[in-house]
């Protein structure tokens, strides 16, 4: 025995430590997947950052209505580097939902939520609910115009609910408007959320590591045809990070206002009220949906609904195509929900006018009949199933298979 394979005997003899050895370097891996498969990595890679740079943040921001904008413009003037955090901060939110959004909609193309990944999807759909939730309580705590109005029209839709609205919205606030105890609750929520989402990360990952990856051919060869993750997958990992730095750098340090608001770099001022009021770019598509219907109480169910829909993919579609190229009818199906995905961003940003409410509810009504017509669907396949079972397996085909076979030629 070679000194080095004594050592890693040593080391692998401790349990906590073979656990991420096993689930880092020693995992198998099917052979074929793409770099579609590496957002994954770069989504943890991004939760780190957000942690790391917002842990530095938080040691200058002052969560109070009266210093909020001016402790961020000290962090960004007065602090050695604190330009590059809070830019890095700021763009690594939208940098996280890219990746995660393209995580997630190559999961849909793949089918990963259905059995036996059907925990891993659950979690995954959770951890996008959660950040959500946190990006918008960061947005709130520059303390700009947008942020201040942008908390004033997302927390007045808790009013819509029956009862108890106006008292919710009263105890969320902390008072009778939005101020300094809503400004203390919004940064302590967002300063300890990341961690919850981390945990629910290392629960994701096991859940994965559990029933292993899926793969572009979605076939089940995963012992007939694989790779260790170490160091094949780690090496492939590394040359995408590199080229995601690249782009995450060209926005941190070219253009690192580009994705956020103008109305946010002025002073939060309650008795003006912006001409637009619009969220991030990553909230414009659930935007979209709450403004397009004009009912206030079917509007917050309509924007609950198109993130918990999620949750029921693995109950409503058909295991027959597990990966949608290989079948055009939902190829094109899910090119189409694509597409939709892109319009009610492009709506959300709009103002509430002809014909832009038009089209939002349009795209809104399609954007929910997707997942209606994966149910529709599996409906129709189990009726097929019941008359091809009823046609091959009793009195009827056996009396067809008699006819049938008098007539050769038929």
């Amino acid at each position: 025995m070679t000194y080095i394979q004594k050592i890693t005997k040593i080391i692998l003899s401790n349990e906590l430590v073979k656990i991420p050895y096993n689930a880092g370097i020693n995992y198998p891996t099917p052979s074929n997947l793409t770099y579609f498969w590496n957002f994954g990595s770069y989504a943890l890679f991004c939760l780190i950052i957000q942690i790391v740079s917002g842990l530095f943040l938080a040691m200058h921001y002052v969560p109070d209505i009266n210093l909020a904008f001016a402790s961020v413009e000290h962090i960004m003037r007065d602090v050695n580097n604190g330009w590059l955090l809070r830019y890095i901060h700021a763009n690594g939110a939208s940098m996280f939902f890219i990746v995660v959004y393209t995580h997630m909609f190559r999961g849909l193309f793949y089918s990963s939520y259905d059995f036996p990944r059907h925990y891993v999807w659950f979690s995954g759909v959770l951890i996008l609910f959660l950040m959500i939730l946190t990006a918008f309580l960061g947005y709130v705590l520059p303390w700009g115009q947008m942020s201040f109005w942008g908390a004033t029209v997302i927390t007045n839709l808790v009013s819509a609910v029956p009862v108890w609205g106006p008292d919710l919205v009263v105890w969320l606030w902390g008072g009778y408007s939005i101020g300094n105890a809503t400004l203390v609750r919004f940064f302590s929520l967002h300063f300890l959320l990341p961690f919850v989402i981390l945990a629910l990360v290392l629960i994701h990952i096991f859940f994965l590591h559990h029933v292993k990856s899926s793969n572009p051919l979605s076939i089940s060869a995963l012992f007939i045809d694989f790779v260790y993750f170490s160091p094949y997958y780690i090496l492939k990992d590394f040359f995408g990070l590199i080229c995601f730095l690249f782009f995450y750098g060209f926005f941190v340090f070219f253009s690192p206002n580009y994705l956020g608001h103008p109305d946010n770099y002025v002073m939060a001022n309650p008795l003006v009220t912006p001409a637009h009021i619009v969220p991030e770019w990553y909230f414009l598509p659930f935007y979209a949906i709450l403004r397009s219907i004009p009912d206030k109480l079917l509007g917050v169910l309509a924007l609950l609904a198109s993130i918990l829909v999620l949750f029921l993919l693995p109950f409503v579609t058909v295991n027959s195509y597990k990966n949608l190229g290989f079948n055009p009818i939902s190829l094109i199906s899910f090119s189409f929900f694509f597409f939709i995905c892109l319009i009610l961003g492009w709506i959300g940003s709009k103002p509430v006018m002809f014909p832009f409410d038009i089209i939002g509810l349009v795209s809104a009504f399609f954007y929910f009949f997707y997942f209606f017509s994966q149910l529709f669907i599996l409906f129709l396949t189990h009726i097929f199933h019941i008359i091809r079972y009823f046609f091959f397996y009793t009195w009827l085909y056996k009396i067809i298979k008699k006819i049938f076979f008098w007539f050769p030629f038929v």
